[in-house]
């Protein structure tokens, strides 16, 4: 058994499972990149630094964090051209409203499957 389908079995038991949870569960995600996550949305455009310094966390992991929330189309990557030269990427979360479609499309999923090896058992 996979660690996200070990996480749904988890998540199956909880009788008032978190938002938070429950989008760690269907996306694969940890704690750390659905508060990223979360914290893209208070600030919008914010780069690696930027979150760094709100989340109180190194730049590395808030880099692998939305790599991973990138991955999962959580979150999307802007490049914006700097003044004096170069350029800064600038990330932007996807509205609560995709991602809750998303995850309602994911749950449906997982419950057809469940619903037919349900039909399976029997005489």
């Amino acid at each position: 058994m996979s660690d996200r389908e070990q996480q749904m079995e988890d998540l199956m038991l909880v009788e008032r499972p978190e938002f938070e949870r429950i989008m760690e569960c269907v996306f694969g995600v940890q704690a750390h990149e659905t508060r990223t996550y979360f914290q893209l949305h208070e600030l919008p455009g914010s780069t690696v630094a930027e979150l760094a310094d709100e989340l109180e966390r190194d730049r590395s992991n808030v880099n692998r964090s939305l790599s991973t929330l990138r991955e999962t189309n959580l979150v999307e990557r802007e490049r914006r051209l700097l003044d004096g030269g170069g350029y800064v990427y600038q990330y932007f979360a996807i509205p609560v409203l995709d991602a809750q479609e998303r995850m309602h499309e994911a749950v449906d999923e997982w419950a057809e499957t469940v619903h037919e090896r349900i039909e399976e058992f029997g005489p």
